[in-house]
């Protein structure tokens, strides 16, 4: 996508946002001829390792093949391994730079303990170590000008391989059936139909909660405050039906007069909600109404939940793009991130 005319953008965000469809069907490729694999007999649960942009990917499989599966998923964003890993363990290690320092120590951790360690990465430690470990390495395309813009490059071919491993089924279709929504709802944003400049807009300088149901929920809304944060330097929550329902309600109406200035309540919807998490929805909606600034709802398009959680994904990423614009925000470089790498590198 061309950029809006005049929009600030030094790394090509707005361009590599766009190729989304396109990083999907290159990642599904990409991952098909993955080798040195274990068999189905030899996986007794699945562990996947990743932080930040690269993390998410954990979230979308634990959502998307997570329910399908006959093993049981664990996603890690530390440097810690569980103490069940072992030799019947598949590890997925995610770090688009290969240097992610939680990400390469857990993997090496997990390499120690025996487990089959898959590493997907556009190269540096977590690469060299892996071929040093003779595991297979996924390649994620080096050019893309942040983590978070290889969303499909990092969360896709651990879908893939699970299906040569004979874990997820049919990867493949749900995956062809995501690029085709994904193309659809590009068109969309693009031509400006789309729900994303226009709830961009009614967020304006307010705070958005993104509200969200289930393991896909869960991955959609996290991934919407993160970008938030990183594309449009601005501060996001996230939660999740039905456990906010259970505490974070009741925290409403105490701070209204603050609450209805600074917050806006964005609900992410989605065909795989229980029917009264529906209910709830709607029931939340009408409790809070009068202390938020305003309410959004965006609803999920595609057949499959990997096309509902991959359109989302892209609407979001569209939402925080032009949250950045309206700012005259650059969406790509993230300093105070940078800054503390570099900290925690000389500490």
């Amino acid at each position: 996508m061309s950029r809006p005319e005049g929009v600030l953008d030094t790394q090509g965000i707005w361009e590599a946002t766009a190729g989304l469809p396109e990083q999907v069907a290159r990642a599904c490729a990409e991952a098909e001829g993955t080798d040195s694999l274990p068999t189905r007999a030899e996986v007794e649960n699945v562990v996947v390792l990743g932080m930040g942009g690269s993390g998410v990917a954990g979230d979308i499989l634990l959502a998307t093949a997570g329910p399908f599966m006959s093993v049981p998923v664990v996603v890690v964003k530390s440097y810690t391994l569980p103490a069940f890993v072992g030799e019947g363990s598949l590890v997925f290690a995610i770090s688009f730079s290969g240097n992610t320092e939680e990400t390469v120590e857990a993997a090496g951790e997990a390499a120690v303990q025996g487990a089959h360690v898959v590493a997907v990465t556009s190269g540096g430690q977590l690469a060299k170590l892996a071929s040093a470990w003779g595991s297979p390495v996924v390649h994620v395309p080096p050019e893309l000008p942040q983590p978070r813009t290889a969303i499909g490059a990092m969360s896709i071919p651990p879908l893939v391989v699970l299906e040569q491993v004979g874990l997820f089924p049919g990867a493949t279709q749900w995956i062809d059936l995501a690029v085709e929504q994904l193309k659809r709802r590009r068109d969309q944003l693009e031509a400006g139909t789309g729900p994303a400049a226009e709830v961009a807009r009614r967020i304006g300088r307010t705070i958005p909660l993104v509200n969200s149901s289930g393991a896909l929920g869960n991955a959609v809304a996290q991934r919407w405050k993160a970008q938030v944060n990183e594309i449009a330097k601005a501060p996001a929550f996230s939660s999740v039906h039905p456990e906010l329902c259970h505490n974070e309600l009741q925290g409403w109406g105490q701070h209204g007069d603050v609450t209805r200035q600074l917050i806006t309540l964005v609900n992410l919807r989605h065909d795989s909600e229980h029917p009264q998490v529906s209910r709830r929805f709607d029931l939340v909606a009408d409790l809070v109404r009068e202390v938020v600034a305003g309410i959004e709802e965006v609803r999920a398009e595609g057949d499959g939940d990997l096309a509902q959680l991959l359109d989302l994904v892209l609407v979001g990423d569209y939402v925080a793009l032009h949250m950045a614009a309206a700012e005259g925000i650059d969406p790509g470089p993230v300093p105070i991130i940078d800054e503390l790498k570099q900290q925690l590198q000389e500490g």
